[in-house]
């Protein structure tokens, strides 16, 4: 048996290899070659536009594969969607795709798009968007440069992608509305999962970059605390369950030990120390599962 998995190449490739190693396998791209070899001999890889991820999925060259949800909805893939990935180039985010104007344009809403025209390389869930909502408008594809067609009056308005919108609005633009959150998925085939060996291989390899986008989210804490300051600390400690406490040797201390959100140690390390916790360590996890 051998799994043929397949990489997204472009914005998300660095991203993915990134995760992958974090969760367990090493990936090594070849150089002029869309095969990198990975340290799996259950695994084979093969490098694919996130556009055409979806539909190799479905027709069973590839058995499993990582795309955005916009893909996935644009080809109308007839796909199994295992989990989500949330993580990009950028950052642990999801991406949107939303509606652009010129600053100055009429357009207020997506009632004002009624025929009017519209450009971006999203044609297939732009139309069905808008049919939806009753809108008839032109939609065309976009080969790039999507932002500066509405800049330079080609079109009335452009569906793009963007992360925080700052770019949209350094070029004089504004954002109408969202129509689309998306994130990165890990996208199967009825016939892989009806293999056996092959559903084994899938199910390992969605929990471990599971576990290693989860560990993206946490840092482990450790610290020292006296045995009378050990209830003031318990109360204001998170933990995935309980913290993990242990004696230290000859001394009426106690070490402890917990996995928090990593947002939140900026704020509780020094409400730790208030509470009499001394020797407070923050480390990285590799994985939580």
């Amino acid at each position: 048996m051998q799994l043929k998995l397949g990489i997204p190449k472009g914005s998300l490739e660095t991203s993915t290899l990134s995760l992958f190693a974090q969760a367990g396998w090493k990936i090594s791209p070849r150089s002029r070659n869309y095969y990198p070899d990975i340290d799996d001999a259950e695994i084979s890889c093969a490098l694919i536009r996130s556009q055409e991820m979806a539909p190799y999925v479905a027709n069973g060259t590839l058995d499993l594969g990582l795309t955005g949800l916009d893909w996935i909805l644009e080809t109308e893939a007839d796909v199994i969607e295992i989990c989500k990935l949330v993580y990009s180039k950028a950052s642990d985010q999801s991406c949107r795709w939303v509606l652009v104007v010129r600053e100055e344009s009429p357009i207020q809403s997506i009632q004002d798009l009624e025929g009017k025209k519209i450009a971006t390389e999203l044609v297939g869930f732009t139309k069905r968007f808008l049919v939806q909502n009753g809108i008839n408008a032109e939609v065309e594809f976009s080969w790039g440069a999507t932002e500066a067609k509405v800049v330079e009056g080609l079109v009335d308005a452009v569906v793009e992608i963007t992360e925080t919108g700052s770019t949209i609005r350094a070029h004089g633009l504004r954002i109408v509305e969202n129509l689309l959150f998306t994130d990165t998925r890990l996208i199967t085939n009825q016939a892989a999962l009806d293999d056996p060996e092959k559903k084994r291989k899938i199910e390992q390899i969605a929990l471990m970059l599971q576990a290693a986008l989860t560990a993206r989210q946490k840092v482990a804490l450790k610290m020292n605390v006296s045995q009378e300051n050990l209830e003031s600390l318990i109360e204001i400690l998170p933990s995935l369950h309980a913290p993990t406490i242990s004696h230290l040797y000859g001394k009426d201390w106690l070490a402890v030990e917990t996995i928090v959100n990593e947002s939140d140690v900026r704020d509780l390390m020094p409400a730790l120390g208030k509470v009499g916790a001394e020797g407070i360590i923050e480390y990285e996890l590799r994985k939580v599962v």
